[in-house]
């Protein structure tokens, strides 16, 4: 599969590669199809690539690498949509915004997804997380993100 990508160019992608969000994401409710694809200047960083949207690209992270002992509450309900079983991959990752010149990481509302059935969805968390949490300049660097 082609994926136009206005950061990337175009992406040759399996079928198998899309992650499907059945409810899209926050913002993006129709856009259900998304590939992860890795930043090859930072290891740390994905980038979740809408499969119909071309301008539409997120850095992700691991909200672990910023916030070491980061957890989050979801009910069972905002999980149903991913089927996910025991034995299933699961992974939590954080979108980096810009705000003026600084980057931040949204930690309230989490991008889960199940590697193994290949379906996401951006849950809000009962806790009190912050939804901008600033990163220093040097996190923004070992990032390769321009702050």
């Amino acid at each position: 599969m082609r994926v136009e990508s206005s950061r990337f160019g175009i992406i040759e992608a399996d079928d198998d590669a899309v992650i499907t969000f059945p409810h899209g994401l926050i913002g993006f409710e129709s856009s259900r199809s998304w590939i992860l694809i890795p930043d090859s200047e930072a290891s740390q960083v994905a980038w979740l690539q809408s499969v119909t949207r071309p301008q539409v690209a997120l850095p992700l992270v691991s909200p672990r690498r910023i916030v070491p002992d980061y957890k989050v509450s979801v009910s069972e309900r905002q999980l149903t949509s991913l089927a996910i079983r025991s034995s299933d991959q699961i992974f939590i990752l954080a979108i980096v915004s810009k705000s003026g010149h600084t980057l931040t990481l949204n930690l309230r509302s989490p991008i889960v997804i199940n590697a193994t059935r290949r379906l996401g969805a951006q849950i809000v968390s009962e806790d009190n997380l912050p939804l901008a949490l600033p990163l220093t300049q040097s996190t923004a660097r070992t990032f390769r993100m321009a702050a």
